[in-house]
């Protein structure tokens, strides 16, 4: 066996795109080279690189193959003319029906030819979502400019360059060197094979595998924490992040100022999260620590204490911003909000975000009415539901929609029920995230899926194969999670039925949502069915996914 040894070596790679990036390279790379190899490759990823390494057989023969040539029969000129063309003699020729056929045995090719040809045409073609160019030699695109391209086999480079048809690929052609840590370890340096690479790497400050720069992150922030009688908050997400963003972790601890604990915790974690990538503590029992976690991508000589100065600056400036916008959206009421709502488009075809909350006010009602809860407390949770749209925190940091406008209620002394529906009205909003369990925040929660739902069927936004732009299976399964998990017995087609004749906040396609799904009493409409239907399917899917056998869901469906 060969090792193959690729590395696309280029300025800073967003985060976000490097798993994908590797994954894509390793699977082009098969596509291309499937012939050759022992093994699937093997991919890495860094901030400033992304690559592969295989085990590949020496050479591979391609397969025999037959050429057509001219009728028997044929003047005896076409006949050498074929055999010229192929470099064969008539001893190669036999015949088949009415002509000479040609048999072309398979020949051997080496690994390093068919590597140095499907390179190139991989890397002119990589589906980076958001590519660039630079300098003005090339069309060449990638997603950052690329610098070096390493690419060894049996400890000896493959030779190949991006240059095609006139174009010089920037110059770009493949060699053995690379390169370690930009300030710590400056500089080029040459390597045969994949393990030498890695350990010269490390060396030079770099830890190539994401897996082991997210360990590092993980048990040094944790350590550091620990020493503080602290606990980290969990964030999984931003350590994955954060290994995107460093070559070599250095995990430090900061302080937050005392003047910005009286911050909700969610808002402090945000602004950390969002603007800075830092990692927030806790108490043991859970209350927000006036302290953060932040990953340097240099070992620095004061052991990170200028570091910590300059982001803990950063940080007071982050939460000052963040106070400011707290303090100014609690100077009116929720409802003060309200207004702003109206000329702020949901959707083109279904109206304002303030005609979808009167639409949500009598949802939820009815819902709230058919569970026997409370319905004026459902009908003013739906009213404020969505006010904090139009905040100021909340535009700073839509991750906080429902959170800012449960601290807003309670702080005008809303009940608490209210309050507590606002904030997880959303819920669930994934897989892994809980329901809600309290009477008017279930409430609330299925009026805004159903009101999802019913609205984009109705104006003929439905999922497809392809895509799901306005997250209507996510709505669905919301829809069932919190139905079963409640343990509830709600008539789905009775409320749809019911509610889009019923009310006329369906801004300027109103008429076309009631002609969709006609009027208040009809049993049997088309707009509902459909949402019944993609109801059921997803439940279908959901039951299957649990285990349950195929034939009973089938039996129960077509009951």
């Amino acid at each position: 066996m060969a090792e193959l040894l690729l590395e696309l070596f280029c300025e800073e790679i967003p985060a976000r795109m490097q798993a994908r990036a590797a994954e894509d390279l390793a699977r082009l790379f098969a596509d291309g080279c499937a012939a050759l190899l022992e093994a699937p490759p093997r991919s890495f990823y860094g901030p400033r690189r992304i690559g592969l390494t295989a085990q590949l057989k020496p050479s591979v023969t391609t397969e025999a193959k037959e050429e057509r040539g001219p009728r028997i029969g044929a003047p005896e000129q076409a006949l050498e003319g074929f055999l010229r063309k192929h470099g064969a003699t008539r001893d190669a020729l036999t015949e088949q029906g009415q002509f000479w056929v040609l048999l072309k045995p398979g020949q051997s090719v080496e690994a390093r030819a068919l590597v140095s040809a499907a390179i190139p045409a991989l890397l002119r073609g990589f589906p980076w979502p958001k590519s660039m160019r630079w300098g003005g030699t090339s069309s060449l695109v990638w997603v950052r400019p690329l610098k070096r391209i390493l690419c060894v086999l049996y400890g000896e480079v493959v030779r190949f360059d991006l240059s095609q048809n006139g174009d010089d690929g920037h110059g770009l052609v493949s060699g053995d060197l690379t390169e370690g840590h930009r300030i710590m370890s400056p500089g080029a340096f040459a390597v045969r094979n994949f393990a030498e690479y890695k350990a010269a790497l490390a060396a030079r400050h770099v830890v190539l595998e994401a897996e082991d720069r997210a360990r590092m992150i993980r048990d040094g922030i944790n350590a550091l924490a620990t020493a503080e009688g602290l606990e980290v908050v969990p964030d999984e997400g931003l350590i994955a992040e954060v290994a995107g963003l460093v070559e070599w972790p250095v995990p430090l601890l900061g302080r937050i100022d005392d003047a910005f604990m009286d911050l909700p915790p969610e808002v402090m974690r945000t602004t950390m999260r969002v603007n800075q990538r830092y990692f927030a503590l806790r108490k043991k029992d859970g209350a927000a620590a006036p302290r953060f976690a932040l990953v340097a991508n240099i070992a620095a000589p004061d052991g990170g204490a200028a570091i910590v100065a300059g982001n803990e600056r950063v940080l007071r400036a982050r939460l000052a911003d963040a106070r400011f916008f707290w303090d100014l959206d609690r100077k009116q009421k929720l409802e003060g909000f309200l207004p702003k709502l109206d000329s702020v488009v949901f959707h083109a075809k279904l109206g304002t975000q303030g005609q979808r909350v009167a639409r949500l006010e009598k949802l939820a009602a009815l819902i709230a009415e058919r569970m026997g809860a409370d319905a004026a407390l459902a009908a003013r949770a739906a009213r404020l539901a969505k006010a904090d749209l139009a905040s100021g925190m909340v535009g700073e940091f839509p991750e906080l929609q429902g959170v800012m406008g449960r601290y807003y209620a309670l702080g005008q002394g809303e009940d608490a029920r209210v309050a507590e529906a606002i904030a997880a009205h959303y819920r669930p909003a994934g897989a892994g995230d809980a329901v809600p369990n309290e009477p008017i925040a279930i409430a609330v929660a299925l009026a805004d899926k159903l009101d999802q739902l019913v609205g984009f069927f109705a104006v003929g936004e439905k999922p497809t194969g392809s895509g799901d732009p306005f997250a209507l299976r996510r709505a669905a399964l919301g829809v069932i999670r919190i139905i079963r998990e409640n343990g509830l017995r709600l008539e789905l087609m009775d409320i749809c039925n019911n509610y889009p004749g019923a009310i006329r906040n369906w801004g300027e396609t109103h008429w076309d949502v009631r002609r969709k799904f006609g009027n208040a009493g009809r049993l049997a409409w088309e707009g509902g069915l459909e949402v019944l239907d993609f109801l059921a399917e997803r439940l279908r899917v959901q039951l299957r996914g649990e285990g349950a056998r195929h034939d009973v869901v089938t039996a129960v469906f077509g009951a």
